[in-house]
């Protein structure tokens, strides 16, 4: 698969790895120059190096081969199990822990874990990168996660995503004193038109997102929020705090504030998660407990 670049004027100077790095949002900055060593990637159709820095019009050709699903194996990767029957598995998932495989990494994701722990009971509908994955949480973002063991099961929970009909609570610390008590966010979530890695609030071609928050418990500097998502957006609840001057404690894209805490990320958790079960056809829901680091910063740090 061949894409092609033409370089703004106002984003020339910059070297060509980080350029496409904001282009190619599912690819890591390691796999970009290892394209370009293999002369997968051309300047104005000429070979060229990780350090260089583009220019205006230039014309940058990037051809993607097509993946080696092969690489992708299970791996014994612990898991923290909240439930499992012959039909879903609910996760908690931990910080750093990559969702499913995307070019360039293919290995130590929750997708590797759940194929080694689930063996050949998993839904295949999204193919061989993302099997039983229904719907994804940010890399550093903990919390519930629904695995679809087959097909129907995946069938059945998506189709209650695509209806807003899955109850989805969050908790996370933002920044500043919130004035309101509570209060709904509903704006439009997209991608970013200049840096591709990230979403905005986007009136033109954004889709449809509506956040509904709470104080919890406030701090002098910081407030403990409850979110609950009425649609799922990528960064969703991240983009929505920033955009109303709030950004999650820790987010290294969206909070330009320097964190004083050694944190890995946004401290966002998702807490609740609850949905018709499709065997029994009743409502279930289930918790995620809260991981050692946000607890610690609500009882110990944040006074």
């Amino acid at each position: 698969m061949s894409n092609i670049f033409i370089v703004d004027e106002e984003l020339q100077d910059i070297r060509i790895d980080k350029y496409l790095g904001g282009l190619l949002a599912d690819s890591s900055r390691t796999y970009i120059q290892k394209l370009i060593k293999e002369n997968n990637i051309l300047v104005n159709d000429k070979a060229c190096k990780a350090n260089y820095k583009v220019q205006a019009e230039d014309k940058i050709t990037v051809d993607i081969p097509e993946p080696v699903y092969a690489d992708i194996e299970p791996e014994n990767i612990p898991l923290d199990i909240i439930y499992e029957d012959n039909d879903v598995l609910i996760v908690n998932k931990p910080k750093n822990l990559v969702v499913h495989p995307a070019p360039g990494h293919y290995s130590g994701t929750l997708v590797n874990a759940i194929m080694y722990h689930c063996k050949d009971n998993l839904s295949n509908i999204n193919g061989v990168l993302r099997p039983g994955i229904v719907h994804r949480i940010d890399k550093d973002t903990t919390g519930a996660l629904i695995v679809c063991k087959n097909d129907f099961s995946h069938n059945f929970i998506a189709n209650q995503l695509k209806e807003h009909s899955i109850t989805r609570k969050y908790i996370g610390i933002v920044q500043g004193v919130l004035k309101d008590s509570e209060g709904i966010i509903d704006a439009p979530v997209g991608r970013h038109p200049v840096k591709r890695k990230e979403m905005c609030i986007n009136e033109t071609n954004g889709k449809n997102a509506i956040t509904h928050y709470k104080v919890l418990k406030q701090f002098s500097k910081y407030t403990l929020c409850e979110f609950q998502l009425e649609t799922g957006r990528t960064h969703q609840i991240r983009v929505h705090m920033a955009s109303i001057n709030h950004p999650l404690l820790g987010d290294e894209i969206y909070n330009h504030n320097k964190c004083p805490y050694k944190l890995q990320g946004q401290c966002l958790h998702a807490k609740t998660i609850g949905f018709i079960h499709p065997a029994t056809k009743e409502y279930v829901e289930f918790e995620a407990d809260i991981p050692a680091y946000f607890d610690n910063l609500i009882e110990k740090v944040l006074i």
